[in-house]
C-alpha cells in the first residue's frame, strides 16, 4: 500500500484579473508527492512554475481546485492559518532570491535560529542544530555572525536551504534552490538534498534547468503555459519525452543531449509548438 501524499494538489486554477480580462496561471493542475520523494517541476520563465510554489505555501490564493499538506486541508486557509502551519514545520519554501528569505537586519544566525526559538526550542538547542546544519550545506561557522549582505550569493542560498531545513519539515518547496552556485557547490547541495528526500523529506524541486531536477528528481511534472503536459519517472521523462515542448527541453539541456538532438530537431520543435499554441 503506497504512503499517504505529504502534498497532494488536484485540479488547481489559479487566475490573475487583469484590465482587459483574467489570466489563466494555472489550470487544472495535478500533483502528489509521497513522504521522502522528490517531485521535479520544469518550465521555461513564464509557464507558472513559482506560481504553483506560492499556491501550495499559502502565498497565492487558489481559483479553483484543492491543495492538502500533511493530511490536512488548505485550500481555503487563512492568511493566520498558514503562518500557524509554517511555524510548526509543516512546510517549507525556499525563494529563488535568498534575499527575500533572510532579513537583512539580522545576522546569518539570527536568522537561521529564529524559527526554531518560535516553535519553542530553547536557544542552546537551537543554536547546535543551525550549525550542524552549516556544515552539511558547506558553510563556515564564521558566517555566522555576518549580516546576509555580506555573503556572496552562493551563501546566501545555502544559508537559506539551512533555515528552510532546520525545523524539519514533511515538504520543502525549492525554487530555483541551485542556480545561485557554482558547479562544485550545486553538486554539495543536490547531495545534501538527496540525504534530506532519504531521511523522509519530500521535496518539490521548480527548475528551468531539466539537467539540475533529472539528477535529483524521482518524478517529473513538465508545466507548460501554466498546464502539466507531460509527468512520469525521470528517466521515462528525459529518455522517452512524449510532448512537443519536452522533447524540446530535453533538447536544449547540454548534459542530457543526445547526438540526435540537433539544432535542425529543437527548430523543428520548435515550430510544432508554434503551431499547436498551448498544451498538446
Amino acid at each position: 500500500m503506497s504512503p499517504e501524499p505529504v502534498l497532494e494538489v488536484t485540479d488547481l486554477d489559479v487566475h490573475y484579473r487583469r484590465r482587459h480580462g483574467r489570466l489563466h496561471a494555472l489550470r487544472g493542475v495535478r500533483l502528489s508527492v509521497a513522504p521522502g520523494e522528490t517531485v521535479g517541476v520544469i518550465g521555461e520563465t513564464g509557464s507558472g512554475k513559482s506560481t504553483l510554489a506560492r499556491a501550495v505555501v499559502g502565498l497565492v490564493r487558489p481559483s479553483g481546485g484543492r491543495i492538502a499538506v500533511a493530511g490536512e486541508e488548505v485550500t481555503a486557509y487563512s492568511a493566520r492559518q498558514w503562518r500557524a502551519l509554517r511555524r510548526r514545520g509543516a512546510v517549507q519554501y525556499v525563494f529563488q532570491d535568498p534575499l527575500r528569505s533572510l532579513d537583512p537586519d539580522l545576522t546569518v544566525e539570527e536568522s537561521l535560529v529564529e524559527p526554531l526559538l518560535i516553535q519553542g526550542r530553547p536557544r542552546r538547542e537551537a543554536v547546535e542544530r543551525v550549525r550542524a546544519y552549516l556544515d552539511r550545506v558547506g558553510l563556515d561557522e564564521d558566517l555566522l555572525t555576518r549580516l546576509p549582505g555580506e555573503l556572496s550569493g552562493g551563501q546566501r542560498q545555502r544559508a537559506t536551504i539551512a533555515r528552510a531545513l532546520v525545523t524539519d519539515p514533511r515538504v520543502v518547496i525549492l525554487d530555483e534552490p541551485v542556480s545561485a552556485l557554482d558547479a562544485a557547490n550545486r553538486v554539495r547541495a543536490l547531495e545534501f538534498l538527496k540525504e534530506l528526500r532519504d531521511a523522509g523529506t519530500a521535496l518539490v524541486f521548480i527548475s528551468h534547468d531539466l539537467g539540475s531536477v533529472a539528477g535529483i528528481a524521482d518524478r517529473i511534472a513538465v508545466l507548460y503555459q501554466g498546464e502539466i503536459v507531460e509527468t512520469g519517472p525521470a528517466r521515462a521523462v528525459v529518455n522517452a519525452p512524449h510532448h512537443a515542448y519536452t522533447r524540446l527541453l530535453v533538447g536544449s539541456a547540454p548534459t542530457l543531449r543526445s547526438a540526435r538532438a540537433d539544432r535542425a530537431e529543437r527548430e523543428e520543435l520548435r515550430e510544432l509548438l508554434r503551431t499547436i499554441g498551448g498544451p498538446a
